[in-house]
């Protein structure tokens, strides 16, 4: 038993203290965005896309870079979570950061699904990244301000327990809605047509800009940092349109590299 103990302190802490702790929305998060875009596919991009996942559904494959977290050979992937752009900087004036990022990282993976003459193995991991990676990059905090490893360093109370900033926009507020990926897409999954064309009409670029510009809002916080129903509130709106957005242009890339 103290042995089980000490093995779980140990990961508790690994998790808690990494460069990498919660770079991603929750699970529920980015299988939301999943199934939210598996509404949004013509019938010639879905058909696509069971030829290159089998069984598998965007919503289950959206977690799969999260997953490979554990592999060694996929360490090459981890600076692709997020980006750093400071505030009054754009994407094209900061230094680019060894090994990708996110932008780097989303645009090579449509770029070679367009291109075609992939292997059906890497076509299958190009996609999962796509998908993946959408998501991410339409939580705010995942486009950091380079001061507090996006928002991990922001150490608060949510609800009267030990959080941080990241944490409360990855899976928190999310989390306490009880809610799961389906139910969830299902309540948010009403955009108009109107909204579809212009939400897929922008770039990778245009939506990374979209979450640096909702930063303050997201920092905009009391100054004990003791966050509960009123952070919630005030925020919650913008988590669904996230979510949305997301699986909407999820679907509008697949939609244009199948079409």
């Amino acid at each position: 038993m103290k042995k089980l103990f000490t093995l779980l302190s140990i990961f508790a802490l690994g998790f808690t203290s990494t460069a990498n702790e919660a770079l991603r929305w929750g699970q529920i998060g980015h299988r939301t965005t999943g199934h939210v875009a598996e509404q949004h596919l013509t019938e010639k991009a879905a058909t696509e896309v069971e030829r290159v996942l089998g069984n598998e559904s965007l919503a289950e494959v959206s977690t799969w870079m999260d997953e490979v977290r554990s592999d060694d050979n996929y360490d090459y992937m981890s600076p692709w979570h997020y980006v750093t752009i400071p505030p009054g900087e754009t994407y094209e004036s900061v230094e680019k950061a060894e090994g990708g990022d996110i932008i780097w990282a989303l645009e090579k993976a449509v770029r070679e699904l367009k291109e075609g003459g992939l292997s059906a193995e890497q076509e299958e991991e190009n996609l999962k990244v796509l998908v993946h990676l959408v998501g991410d990059l339409h939580q705010p905090l995942h486009v950091g301000n380079g001061d507090d490893r996006g928002g991990n360093d922001v150490r608060l109370q949510w609800f009267w327990s030990n959080s941080n900033l990241h944490r409360v926009w990855d899976s928190e507020m999310i989390d306490d809605k009880q809610l799961s990926y389906t139910e969830l897409a299902d309540y948010v999954n009403h955009p108009t047509d109107q909204q579809i064309t212009e939400w897929q009409s922008t770039s990778v670029r245009d939506w990374a800009y979209e979450s640096q510009d909702i930063l303050p809002q997201v920092y905009d916080m009391p100054e004990d940092k003791e966050l509960s129903y009123e952070y919630a509130f005030k925020n919650w709106d913008t988590v669904e349109q996230r979510l949305v957005k997301a699986g909407v242009r999820m679907a509008g890339l697949i939609n244009e590299i199948y079409k």
